[in-house]
């Protein structure tokens, strides 16, 4: 018994497409892309130099706004190394390892994508505020958390911590324990096993990693604002300054602080697309 052949085995398989449908595909995408990305980011632009780039230099050389670049260049040097060390242990305790808890310990670094950054904000103010749980003991050391330096940090540190590891646990998943197994029955210790076997085979996606926690911890503004009091020149960071002059109506000095974040955040996206053209051809 014979099967019966399609008429267009081309068209079944997919070979040959219609036309026009790549073509439509490209326009919507180019079309979302100009309406989502390229028109605000011509706007930004278009706001921070309206009053010439002479006025742009001195918005950016106010001393507040001066205090904010400071602070989220500090923070984000604090929270993203914490974060590298902290995503590579757990990784490597996830995906090398088998102990009871790991499955709760995977959810618990997945908790801050599920949760409002504000939700997280407003823990440390339950916890560190003058009403919270640690708030009389903390005032009577004349310590302070919330409405601090302290706070920002530990807001940023929560919201950031999961990016890391979600980027080397699939990685290291996949590499498996054979390798280092195999340089431990060879006499290597574990340090050893982790530089020389593992970290080789993980650099690109702790590179990736390193770079989408960077790019979130200077962008960060929900939880931030929630824990650092808006006291200017003290605890507010680049966005929360943006959000403090355009509510002042100095719509130029706004949109200069926001086109300088842009900036930093354009360098984040240069840096992850060289890592991905050409980190997994050198790996």
């Amino acid at each position: 018994m014979t099967s019966k052949l399609p008429a267009n085995p081309r068209n079944v398989s997919g070979r040959r497409a219609t036309p026009w449908i790549p073509f439509l595909l490209i326009s919507v995408s180019i079309a979302f892309l100009g309406l989502i990305l390229i028109v605000p980011v011509a706007s930004v632009i278009g706001y921070a130099f309206s009053k010439g780039f002479s006025a742009y230099l001195v918005a950016l050389q106010s001393p507040d706004t001066v205090a904010a670049i400071r602070l989220t260049l500090i923070t984000a040097a604090i929270v993203v190394p914490v974060n590298t060390i902290f995503g590579v242990a757990a990784a490597w305790a996830i995906a090398k390892f088998d102990f009871r808890g790991k499955h709760f310990l995977i959810t618990l670094i997945d908790l801050p994508f599920s949760v409002s950054p504000v939700i997280a904000g407003l823990v440390f103010v339950l916890l560190f505020g003058a009403q919270g749980w640690f708030g009389p003991w903390l005032q009577e050391r004349d310590i302070s958390i919330v409405f601090a330096f302290p706070g920002i940090v530990l807001a940023t540190l929560l919201v950031t911590f999961p990016y890391v590891a979600r980027e080397i646990i699939p990685v290291m998943q996949l590499q498996g324990r054979e390798a280092e197994e195999a340089a431990v029955s060879l006499g290597a210790g574990g340090w050893t096993a982790f530089f020389r076997v593992t970290l080789p085979g993980i650099r690109w996606a702790l590179v990736y990693g390193v770079i989408l926690c960077n790019a979130r911890a200077m962008g960060e503004f929900g939880a931030v604002s929630v824990v650092s009091g808006h006291i200017r020149g003290l605890t507010t960071t680049m966005p929360l300054q943006v959000e403090i002059l355009y509510n002042e109506y100095d719509l130029a000095g706004a949109f200069a602080v926001a086109s300088l974040l842009m900036l930093l955040a354009l360098i984040t996206l240069l840096i992850k697309a060289a890592v991905e053209a050409f980190g997994p051809a050198r790996h």
